[in-house]
């Protein structure tokens, strides 16, 4: 599962049980139970504005048991650094900062490195992508690790360009030729394609991010 996709699941749940506690809240708040003549379930919470979050027997109910408080403590402390385990990874980038290429060592010569920046493979697939007919924009990320990067693409095309065409020509020109330059065996691709939308009396420019 992606990081956008992990992303969503976790705001889309965090959201939910924030609006389900505030409607709870709401409701007791305003007392709507009781102006309504409705009668919630005996344990149901928040159920008229004098009641507090916890009642004094749920607060005192387990206090005198050993494993209360070390869980008391360790079930907040778990939740704050899980919150910032993911703010902090929000803010990583998503792949590696660059891409190793392999480079043997000669015969009689140490052996040195190489290295280039993930961004410059991006910019470089990026411009030979963007040149392919039907192409409207173009978006690149390099992932994976510096040894063995993956191109993760997103292509938004012309209306009625000519796809499995399009998708050949990014597989052997940008991709193959990035793999060349690199050096690589093989360098996985994704390719992501979307349609923009047709725009009357504007006469279209492919454009790289």
């Amino acid at each position: 599962m992606s990081r956008r996709a992990v992303n969503r699941t976790l705001l889309a749940v965090v959201g939910l049980l924030l609006l389900a506690g505030g409607v709870l809240v709401l409701l007791g708040g305003l007392d709507v139970y009781r102006r309504l003549g409705v009668t919630p379930p005996q344990h149901w919470p928040f159920t008229s504005p004098d009641q507090p979050v916890l009642s004094t027997a749920s607060r005192t109910r387990w206090k005198d048991e050993d494993w209360f408080w070390p869980v008391a403590i360790a079930v907040p402390a778990l939740v704050v650094i899980g919150g910032l385990w993911w703010l902090f990874s929000q803010l990583r980038r998503g792949g590696p900062a660059g891409v190793d290429l392999p480079s043997p060592a000669a015969p009689g010569r140490p052996h040195f490195a190489l290295h280039v920046r993930s961004r410059a493979v991006e910019d470089a697939i990026e411009t030979e992508t963007v040149a392919l007919p039907e192409v409207d924009r173009v978006t690149v990320r390099v992932t994976g690790a510096a040894r063995r990067p993956e191109v993760h693409t997103v292509l938004r095309l012309t209306p009625g360009a000519d796809t499995a065409a399009l998708v050949d020509a990014y597989r052997t020109g940008p991709v193959e030729h990035a793999r060349h330059s690199l050096g690589l065996t093989t360098l996985p691709a994704e390719l992501r394609l979307r349609v923009a939308r047709p725009r009357k009396n504007r006469t279209k420019t492919p454009r790289v991010r």
